[in-house]
């Protein structure tokens, strides 16, 4: 069952959502997360268009998806998590991802900062943060802001004020964050370092505004996040830039789960294209075949998009094992290998993801644009999640480190 937001309540503030009453089920192997990704990702598949055309929120799917152990994998076996492989968890949200990507997106920042806790919390913060995660607690995000520069930039900040903080600001690109349990907002203290500071998503002057409007990921939950004098407490502040003052795997961790979701926008385009051209596409008047799957030119475009699929796949497994390296013991060398190899892999992804969108069309035919097939939500997914970061400075990164050495820059874009 979906839910329908009214049209009157875009560009006004969202309530908070009450926490699930049960605990998360708790994922005991990475055989079983594959196992569950497939079984929420039928049922997250079924109203996917419609959700997408009438710009309906996923809210009992986001509950059987956060509730079935999916958004605790990468919290630590000694924890009592899952503690799967990254390459497994980019399986599960490549999975995810080609059943809904906007459902795939969201995940992406609370996965993110579990990596992060792991990589920069002390064991006190661990086992408080990590409790919440395997209890089912949703993170949503408030990182990016509009109006600096920079993504790198921010000019949110927070105050210590004994045993809690207070936090001042405003963000957008929020993934997320409407139906989130709390809400990581990035702040920098008097020192100018960036943290995670960790609000209840129904905290005093916490406001969620529903007014993501753009053409593609249409029901990420994303908005703009008032920050008006917002109370933490410090168990909940999480020292996010020790990530990137020497090398971790927060960066390479926060891409590759990119990488994945623009795999899983590929594989949708992919097997619409298959279906469509087997079911309802007629055959050129020159090709001298029957079928519009007979054509040899259509053919051969479907191999050559499965062709390029498949090495975005390979290459996104190879990324996954050079990231468990670098969270297994973190030096330059071995974060800069993971940085690389996820560059590599999210090269591929988005070039993939837009090419299989846009193919879709031309091999399909003029009835696959028909408002009824609403065939064009998945170039606009690609289209707007590869826009994350521009995948020309992969290709810098990459070049840049083969042919001169030079270990590619910390922060959460690399």
């Amino acid at each position: 069952m979906t839910i329908q937001q009214n049209a009157a309540s875009f560009g006004q503030p969202v309530p908070p959502v009450e926490r699930p009453k049960e605990k998360a089920h708790v994922i005991a192997s990475d055989a079983e997360a594959i196992e569950v990704a497939r079984k929420i990702a039928a049922e997250i598949a079924k109203d996917s268009s419609k959700r997408d055309r009438e710009r309906i929120w996923p809210i009992e799917e986001l509950d059987a998806y956060s509730q079935s152990g999916l958004w605790s994998i990468n919290v630590p076996k000694e924890y009592g998590g899952p503690g799967v492989s990254y390459v497994t968890l980019a399986k599960v949200i490549a999975i995810i991802s080609e059943a809904d990507s906007s459902i795939g997106q969201i995940t992406q920042n609370h996965l993110a900062v579990v990596g992060a806790i792991n990589t920069v919390s002390d064991e006190a913060q661990k086992k408080i943060l990590f409790a919440e995660i395997l209890a089912g607690t949703r993170f949503g995000n408030a990182f990016s802001e509009f109006g600096s520069k920079k993504a790198t930039e921010f000019e949110t900040k927070f105050e210590d004020a004994g045993d809690h903080v207070i936090v001042t600001g405003k963000k957008f690109y929020s993934s997320g964050a409407l139906l989130a349990h709390l809400v990581p907002i990035v702040a920098l203290d008097d020192e100018g370092r960036a943290w995670y500071v960790i609000a209840d998503r129904g905290a005093e002057g916490l406001t969620v505004i529903d007014d993501w409007s753009s053409f593609g990921q249409r029901t990420t939950l994303s908005g703009t996040v008032i920050i008006d004098k917002v109370k933490a407490p410090k168990t909940h502040v999480v020292p996010g830039y020790k990530g990137y003052a020497t090398p971790s795997a927060d960066g390479p961790i926060m891409q590759i789960i990119q990488a994945a979701v623009d795999l899983g926008i590929a594989r949708a385009a992919i097997k619409e294209t298959i279906d469509f051209v087997k079911t309802k596409s007629r055959p050129w008047a020159d090709s001298g075949v029957e079928k519009a799957s007979l054509d040899p030119y259509v053919i051969q475009a479907v191999g050559d998009l499965q062709v390029r699929a498949n090495a975005a796949d390979a290459l996104l497994e190879r990324a996954g094992h050079a990231v468990d390296r670098a969270v297994a013991q973190a030096t330059p060398e071995s974060v800069a290998e993971a940085q690389v190899a996820v560059a590599e892999s999210k090269i591929l992804t988005t070039e993939i993801a837009v090419l299989a969108t846009n193919k879709l069309f031309e091999l399909a035919g003029t009835r696959s644009t028909l408002a009824e097939h609403n065939l064009d939500r998945h170039w606009r997914n690609a289209r707007t999640h590869t826009l994350h970061d521009p995948v020309r400075w992969k290709y810098a990164i990459v070049g840049n480190y083969y042919l001169n050495g030079v270990n590619p820059p910390l922060h959460a874009w690399s």
